[in-house]
């Protein structure tokens, strides 16, 4: 999709009285700002020329209006009328033109203009005011043009994106690329669900987001500026442009094309099957997981996601067989607070932020637990790492975690595991699965099982694995197997003419189980 380069920069603030006092037309008429100087910063939406006392009835508010003061002359109590019509009529500006009506500034002008904040200037040379009209005026349709250009850039390309199936942070990177500022959703608790922008002026935001967030309100000062997310009469989130440096109404513009999308994007199920907060919790511990970014620079993210991180303690978990949504909810039911995210292969992480004073090791077993109960798994695998008090070591332990986790996945062993599994649960099939990519261990595995890989001898393979790992008892790989003890005795014959060993001997036997190890580690 092709664009005009000059539709992607931030608009400039809509014109002011200030400006307009400087184009070069107005100059020629030697303008005088003689009251309200403290409000030349007013923008400046039309401009009018208007004689009538009651000039206020005409207007809607924001006109630069234009006066000789003919009908005004001589009458003190009209023209402080006029004055008193614009500022009720919400004026920008009043300019008077001196030298058919008035010589100088009308006093009685003047003071009523202060006294109600309305700039008032005057012009000492003669001025045409339709050359000020047509100046301002085309000035104010090329950029209402621009805005509505950018406005309908913006609903066409986060359309493709949506049609496309783009997941949300996509759309985000757009908008924010639209509105050169950081871009951060929320939900109503003011929980960031999302965030795009250039990095450092996004963490510079979400640093203390809640407390930002809360004190900017309703307003869109400094160039904070809204949209609310909701259908069917019920919001459920706003989207925020953070420190926009174009002019308010573009900027509200913007907020609410983007807001359309974001809402036709939950509606369509944003391209994927988690929610936009499983998304968040996703990338952040992803992002943790992968040590890709420093972990002191996720504080924020981590922070303004709704994760306590002042004086806690973080227990990263890894779980097998467990889903997401019901993790997240069993965490709220226990109270625990955490972020829950799904990794791959079947994994997903939960880091739980706990106070200080609360026994670590005794929520991770009852959070264990309760899941094995509510998802009937007997099997569920809850992996730990030890508790960490520093964030900078939480990267540290979720790979622990994750490292422990994928040891016992699809282990016959997994059957006698304590409810939560740490590293010195796993023994050597932990060391094993930390070497399964040493082309050493490779190449060990493959020599020593050589007899038993081809497809043909899966079956010997498999009554290898239960016999190593119930520790050469015959009887319980038997029922294991469901054959009886005179066909397991030929099945373990075989095995040993096929490998050239002894099972009897316990370093062949032990060199056997060590490259077996080696050798389901590579599958997983």
């Amino acid at each position: 999709m092709t664009t005009t380069p000059d539709i992607w920069e931030p608009l400039e603030p809509a014109l002011s009285v200030r400006q307009v006092l400087t184009l070069e037309r107005v100059l020629a008429g030697e303008p005088e700002v003689v009251a309200g100087a403290s409000h030349l910063d007013r923008p400046v939406r039309w401009v009018h020329v208007a004689e009538a006392a009651d000039v206020g009835v005409m207007l809607s508010g924001g006109e630069m209006v234009l006066t000789t003061g003919v009908l005004l002359a001589g009458d003190e109590e009209k023209q402080a009328e006029y004055v008193r019509s614009l500022h009720r009529a919400d004026a920008a500006a009043v300019v008077l033109g001196l030298g058919r009506a008035f010589p100088a500034a009308p006093a009685v002008m003047r003071r009523a203009a202060e006294r109600c904040g309305l700039p008032m200037v005057v012009l000492h040379r003669p001025f045409p005011f339709a050359e000020l009209t047509e100046e301002v005026q085309s000035r104010l349709v090329r950029r209402k043009f621009a805005a509505v250009s950018l406005s309908e850039a913006v609903r066409t390309e986060l359309t493709a994106l949506i049609t496309a199936g783009a997941p949300l942070q996509r759309l985000l990177d757009e908008v924010a690329r639209h509105s050169a500022c950081p871009v951060v959703v929320t939900n109503l608790a003011h929980r960031v669900l999302g965030t795009a922008g250039e990095r450092p002026a996004v963490d510079d935001v979400l640093r203390d987001w809640e407390r930002i967030a809360r004190q900017a309100g309703g307003t869109e000062g400094d160039g904070w500026i809204r949209a609310e997310l909701g259908g069917r009469g019920e919001r459920w989130g706003r989207i925020v442009l953070c420190g926009y440096r174009g002019d308010t109404a573009t900027g509200r513009l913007l907020a609410d094309r983007a807001a359309e999308a974001l809402v036709l994007h939950r509606m369509l199920g944003g391209g994927a099957a988690c929610s936009w907060e499983e998304q968040s919790a996703q990338s952040l511990l992803t992002d943790l997981v992968s040590g890709v970014v420093p972990a002191r620079q996720l504080l924020p993210r981590a922070r303004a996601a709704g994760l306590p991180v002042n004086r806690r303690t973080f227990v990263p978990l890894v779980v097998r067989d467990g889903d997401t949504p019901r993790l997240d909810r069993l965490l709220r039911l226990l109270g625990l607070p955490g972020l829950v995210a799904e990794l791959a292969d079947g994994a997903t992480a939960v880091l739980l932020s706990l106070p200080r004073d609360q026994d670590a090791g005794a929520l991770a077993a009852h959070f264990a637990g309760r899941l094995r109960t509510e998802s009937g798994r007997a099997r569920t695998v809850v992996a730990a790492a030890d508790p960490r008090v520093a964030w900078d070591d939480v990267p540290a332990g979720l790979r622990e975690a994750r490292h422990v986790a994928d040891a016992v996945a699809d282990s016959a062993a997994a059957l006698d595991l304590p409810p939560v599994v740490r590293l010195r649960d796993v023994h050597l099939r932990g060391l094993i699965r930390l070497l399964r990519d040493d082309p050493h261990v490779q190449s060990f595995a493959e020599r020593e099982l050589d007899g038993l890989l081809c497809e043909t001898e899966e079956d010997l393979l498999s009554v290898l694995r239960t016999y190593l790992a119930t520790g050469r008892n015959k009887s319980r790989t038997a029922q294991l197997h469901h054959v009886s003890r005179p066909a397991l005795y030929r099945r373990l014959e075989s095995i040993q003419v096929r490998l050239g060993v002894d099972l009897d001997d316990f370093e062949q036997a032990a060199s056997v189980h060590i490259a077996l190890l080696a050798h389901d580690a590579q599958q997983q």
